[in-house]
């Protein structure tokens, strides 16, 4: 379970890289100034850093709930096959997630990987709490 964990960690990692890039080429090109960032505020930012803020606050969102149910599937030593599993699906659906809305950010796609993402998270809950 521990390498699910790492992988979505090293997903927000890398989420936060390539925010701080965008931000970055955003200044030097003058779309937005420096000052900008002191209170978040005041302009109205260009929509290639609004999706990749937006998105950096979603990497603290649900993914949140997996961190807690990995980690008591770790404590309880309730890992398996199936709770494992389940942890890497939703890996791989955050990571497509992630592409999608920092790509192309087709919306129905990305509501429909987020939403299986949903499904496969509550299912590991499920799974930890009643067994499977």
């Amino acid at each position: 379970m521990l390498y699910p964990i790492f992988a979505m960690v090293l997903l927000t990692y890398a989420v936060l890289y390539y925010t701080f890039r965008v931000r970055v080429h955003a200044v030097k090109s003058g779309q937005v100034s420096f000052d900008y960032f002191k209170l978040f505020q005041g302009v109205e930012l260009p929509p290639r850093i609004q999706v990749t803020s937006r998105h950096i606050t979603n990497q603290f969102e649900m993914p949140v709930l997996f961190y807690v149910a990995a980690t008591l599937c770790l404590v309880l030593q309730r890992e398996s096959a199936l709770t494992i599993g389940l942890a890497w699906l939703f890996v791989a659906t955050r990571l497509l997630h992630s592409w999608i809305h920092l790509t192309s950010n087709r919306v129905m796609w990305r509501m429909r990987v987020f939403m299986a993402g949903n499904f496969v998270l509550l299912a590991l809950w499920l799974v930890l709490v009643f067994g499977g």
